[in-house]
């Protein structure tokens, strides 16, 4: 019997995936694919295990330059996020993505240009850069790059 009660630093190699309930799959699509530029899963890209779903339209799969997949999870009857933004509906608080630092700024530019509401920033710190929005559902994602 194995008694080891932690996981080794660097076993952990990166984010695989997150899964995100939206409660308007078109509008989710549009603004990961479209505004945030994130390749679409089709065909033979999908998971063998999700492509049923896909094809009904209840899932839609995202994923990053590094792999990191984002699945989106139709649920039409998802309530809506608390009107105070600063309260938390879900148990997850937000979904970071990195960006290179030259790029930074073309981003937040995007985030503007599409009348997304920004929760937070953006700011600098000595880590780095991030700007905080929100998704359609109201979850908060952050764009954020290294320090120059």
């Amino acid at each position: 019997m194995n008694n080891q009660k932690t996981i080794p630093t660097g076993y952990l190699r990166k984010i695989h995936h997150i899964a995100l309930n939206v409660a308007d799959m078109q509008a989710s699509r549009h603004f990961y694919g479209h505004i945030l530029g994130l390749h679409e899963l089709t065909g033979d890209e999908i998971p063998e295990t999700l492509k049923k779903l896909v094809s009904e339209g209840k899932v839609a799969n995202f994923i990053t330059p590094d792999g990191t997949i984002v699945d989106l999870f139709g649920e039409p009857e998802l309530l809506p996020p608390d009107p105070d933004p600063s309260q938390s509906f879900t148990r997850a608080y937000h979904l970071a993505f990195d960006i290179e630092p030259r790029l930074f700024d073309q981003a937040v530019d995007v985030i503007k240009n599409n009348d997304l509401v920004i929760a937070h920033g953006p700011v600098t710190r000595p880590t780095g850069r991030g700007v905080y929005f929100y998704d359609p559902d109201g979850f908060m994602v952050e764009i954020r790059c290294d320090p120059e």
